[in-house]
């Protein structure tokens, strides 16, 4: 594949956004010359980082370059010599990389780490050397980004990289943006490489780096990654969306009079706003087109409000709804509810008069860098951490490691090989959206959308949500396999019998990895209680002596035999109604048993039927409660301190820790039935009792 095809920054006129966006873009050459003839003097700065100086002053006007010009001297040193594929020095790589991330606003030590990310893995430079030059975070930084040796490894060193890079992550996000920023240069210059190679890259770039990205909210490199995979893997689909955008370069663009439009209503209500048009990147503009089909003029873009507080977001809304047709279904508020990846703002779309619909972003200035440069925006995550916490070997508490980072870290321990663990991290990963459930203790757990009781059971008690036995959600009891909604409270019950385990079926229901490990653990630990749980499907209610004699029923039939309908067991004083029939027989029915309208739809003949003046009577009642020791014996205890004598009784095999009694009882007293059902579901475990 050519780099034409592979790298879209070869078509300026196909990434608007990134003359928008003004970057400044390394001239290789320069740097290469720049690099060959070695290290300035020590009184001033490398010419060859003049780029990435200038990027850092302008977000950092105080910062000391002397680190920077250390680490370019080691760098460039230790890598003088060296020639990347493509045929520039192989200064040339850090130094991109670098500039990538003082583009976005990383602080000094992320960029003292970048541009020595590659010494310990490519020269003689050792991480003692590092560590004694830069200091212990920059060594760390440069260790977690390092690859491990594929001789010790083999087929496994790309996954265990990964993992290595993943656990130093949760120690220090830095670790992972130098990572991005590295892949996103190798991804522009890809187009040397062979065609399978690329597509190999690509793929993993695909399934991991990017959605990495989004996680950690570094939009501005997700979306490049993005176009640069989408031009390997789907180069024709590419080329179309290419064609599409180079044709609306040259029609009229109806964004701009609308931004005009959208700063005089602002200037008219006394509001402060910048007013721009952001163009949509390759696969945005591409999954639009996939949604809507034909694309309009205003499609190709968004109009972007930038302000100066939350409450002028708000402001701005109003504005916008109040001057211009809103389109409800479009707003969204990030605001209030932010997404996991810290972004934050305002979404909505307004209709002009001339038929135009606009996607409109409203944020604070803030809000714009943080959604541009993710966990890179934040700087040093590290600088109020004490002396003592920073000299103690425990793993160090990050305030930007997200849920979806700590759960990752959770189960990564106990992925039993590198193929578990790179498959079940894609799968991972693949979860684009997170929600957040509460805790009956007041705490969070944040789980990946589509996440059900057992995902939360094992995220809130580990190995201990072997004997969960149900669940109480928003004070409802639900089953274990019950989904979980945005903002859900739920209650895990857990049994008391220390030996109780999962079911095969739990992992038909579980969706986060820290939960299928564990599962897949337990049953291959107790292969016999595994195939005991995967057996015990639910067997056909059994209901037996419930066709007994018709008791205290009397039929308007003389002679005819009477019984009590099973399905329904009536008792008094139910409203009731017979029919007959084979054998001549009166079988009694409660009036609103189905079995009623079907026996009338048969043709069957009705005969009235009345109860005596006796009160007892016989019914079926069924108990569903959590499986537990000694549980059968206390329901009949509790059932015989009634006076109530059980007829027979039926216990179905345990689902997902669920068990179904059905007893059927001989009541000496018919009105004595409401305490009975109430006596049976205070036996603990019982959830729901209830006529047969």
């Amino acid at each position: 594949m050519s780099a034409e095809a592979t790298n879209p920054e070869a078509h300026p006129e196909a990434r608007p956004e990134l003359r928008r966006r003004g970057r400044t873009r390394l001239d290789l050459r320069r740097l290469g010359r720049a690099a060959l003839l070695g290290p300035t003097s020590r009184d001033r700065l490398p010419d060859a980082i003049g780029h990435v100086a200038e990027a850092h002053r302008a977000h950092h006007p105080d910062a000391d370059l002397s680190v920077l010009r250390r680490a370019y001297v080691l760098a460039e040193t230790s890598h003088r010599g060296q020639m990347r594929k493509s045929g520039e020095p192989y200064i040339t790589h850090p130094l991109a990389v670098t500039l990538i991330l003082a583009e976005l606003g990383a602080e000094t030590t992320t960029l003292t780490a970048s541009l020595l990310h590659d010494t310990v893995e490519d020269t003689d430079v050792t991480l003692d050397q590092v560590r004694e030059e830069f200091g212990d975070e920059v060594c760390f930084i440069v260790d977690g980004v390092t690859k491990v040796e594929k001789i010790d490894y083999g087929a496994a060193a790309e996954p265990e990289t990964f993992r290595k890079m993943l656990v130093a992550t949760g120690n220090d996000v830095r670790v992972m943006s130098i990572k991005l920023a590295d892949r996103l240069h190798n991804m522009r210059t890809l187009g040397v490489m062979r065609p399978e190679k690329q597509a190999r890259i690509a793929k993993v770039t695909r399934d991991v780096l990017i959605p990495l990205a989004e996680r950690l909210g570094v939009q501005a490199l997700k979306t490049e990654l993005e176009d640069l995979v989408f031009a390997i893997l789907h180069p024709e689909e590419y080329e179309h969306t290419r064609a599409l955008i180079a044709a609306h370069a040259g029609e009229r663009d109806p964004l701009p009079a609308i931004a005009d439009s959208v700063r005089t209503v602002l200037r008219e209500a006394g509001i402060a706003a910048q007013v721009q048009v952001r163009p949509r990147h390759f696969v945005s503009v591409h999954r639009i087109a996939r949604k809507r089909g034909e694309l309009r003029g205003s499609d190709f873009g968004r109009v972007l409000v930038l302000v100066g507080e939350n409450a002028d977001c708000y402001a701005v809304l109003g504005e916008l709804h109040t001057c211009f047709t809103p389109v409800v279904s479009e707003f969204k508020d990030f605001i209030a509810a932010p997404k996991f990846n810290l972004y934050q703002s305002l979404h909505t779309a307004v209709a002009t008069p001339e038929g135009y619909v606009a996607e409109v972003i409203v944020r604070t200035r803030q809000m714009h860098r943080v959604a541009e440069a993710g966990v890179v925006a934040l700087g040093n995550p590290y600088a109020t951490a004490t002396a003592d916490a920073a000299e103690c070997d425990e793993e160090r508490v990050d305030p930007t490691r997200p849920g979806w980072l700590s759960r990752l870290l959770d189960w990564q321990q106990s992925a039993p090989d590198p193929d578990t663990f790179w498959s079940v991290l894609r799968a991972e990963l693949a979860q684009d959206r997170e929600i957040t459930v509460f805790r009956a203790d007041g705490g969070t757990l944040g789980l990946p959308a589509g996440a059900s009781c057992i995902d939360a059971a094992y995220a809130q008690h580990g190995e201990a949500a072997h004997g969960c036995i149900g669940a109480r959600v928003n004070g409802r009891l639900a089953s274990l396999s019950s989904p979980l909604s945005d903002g859900d409270t739920v209650q895990l019950l857990l049994a008391q019998d220390a030996s109780s385990g999962p079911a095969a079926e739990w992992l038909d229901h579980a969706r986060t990895p820290a939960a299928r490990i564990a599962i897949s653990r337990w049953l291959d630990a107790h292969p016999d209680r595994a195939m005991a749980t995967t057996s015990a499907a639910r067997a056909p209610l059994s209901v037996v002596g419930a066709r007994g004699g018709g008791a205290n029923a009397v039929a308007d039939l003389p002679d005819a035999p009477v019984r009590l309908a099973g399905c329904c067991t009536p008792v008094p004083p139910d409203a009731v109604a017979g029919f007959v029939v084979r054998g001549g027989a009166v079988t009694v029915h409660r009036i609103h048993c189905a079995a009623v309208a079907q026996m009338r739809a048969v043709g069957r003949t009705s005969v009235a039927v009345h109860w005596r003046a006796t009160a007892d009577c016989r019914v079926t009642i069924l108990a569903e409660s959590f499986g537990r020791p000694h549980l059968l014996a206390d329901l009949t205890e509790a059932i015989a301190r009634e006076g109530v004598e059980v007829v027979s009784a039926t216990v179905e095999p345990p689902v997902e820790q669920r068990v179904r009694h059905t007893y059927t009882l001989q009541l000496p007293d018919a009105g004595g039935l409401p305490a009975l059902m109430r006596a049976m579901r205070d036996v603990p475990g019982v959830y729901d009792v209830s006529r047969a």
